[in-house]
């Protein structure tokens, strides 16, 4: 198994360096269910906010992505079942995917709520606000 950090993730799917992106196709398609890479949670978290504000991407094309990723036999993506928990949230509406990510983690180590001082956090991922 190989880590693969945000960047090699976003010149795959961005396909926007002439140098890095091939470089970064040929080592993702590369990888195979015997020996896959592996997506931390930070790079999940990174990767979103990479496409959803340098790129400026839609909800659904951000979805679409870490779908896509979720699916690939080829990668092993961290706490994956927290990740689809996160990302429909996110689908919904109006969450922000690492408020739906942090609140899903806390609740998979079986945490009874999480605090936040993030009023959207609270309304629209189920936290707890505190006042």
């Amino acid at each position: 198994m190989i880590g693969l950090d945000t960047n090699v993730l976003v010149r795959y799917v961005a396909q926007d360096d002439a140098r890095q992106s091939p470089q970064a196709t040929r080592l993702v398609e590369s990888l195979t269910a015997a020996s896959p890479g592996y997506v931390s949670l930070v790079a999940v978290v990174e990767l979103v906010w990479v496409l959803s504000g340098c790129y400026a991407a839609s909800r659904d094309d951000v979805a679409a992505v870490l779908e896509t990723l979720l699916r690939a036999k080829e990668l092993v993506i961290a706490d994956a079942e927290a990740v689809w928990k996160s990302l429909r949230l996110f689908k919904q509406g109006k969450a922000d995917f690492a408020d739906c990510l942090i609140e899903r983690c806390a609740a998979a180590a079986g945490c009874d709520q999480t605090a936040t001082f993030d009023r959207d956090a609270a309304k629209h991922c189920g936290m707890r606000l505190i006042d």
